[in-house]
């Protein structure tokens, strides 16, 4: 091995760095809370149902749940209404909650 292939050895490519990234913009600044739009209102965890004659809370789970031994769940919504689940009365508007 003579000086010249040593020194040939010894060159090295200057390393090439990528190409520097522009900046980021920076962030847009936040709209204040009344600037930005309201969330859509919620909907109720209820539907409502006007008693009609001959229904009972039995009744009126089978239609809205298909199991007529869902009628707790319409009782406990009501209980400012339902006293007895056996007694209610025709032109009274349930909450009927939703399952």
């Amino acid at each position: 091995m003579g000086l010249f292939d040593f020194l040939k050895k010894g060159e090295e490519k200057p390393v090439q760095k990528p190409a520097a990234q522009p900046a980021a913009k920076p962030a847009a600044p936040a709209q204040p809370a009344a600037a930005q739009p309201a969330a859509a209102p919620q909907q109720p965890a209820y539907d409502t149902y006007t008693v009609k004659s001959g229904d009972s809370l039995s009744k009126i789970a089978k239609n809205f749940y298909g199991d007529a031994q869902q009628w707790h769940k319409i009782h406990q919504a009501n209980l400012d209404k339902i006293k007895d689940p056996d007694l209610i009365d025709v032109g009274w508007v349930l909450k009927i909650p939703k399952a």
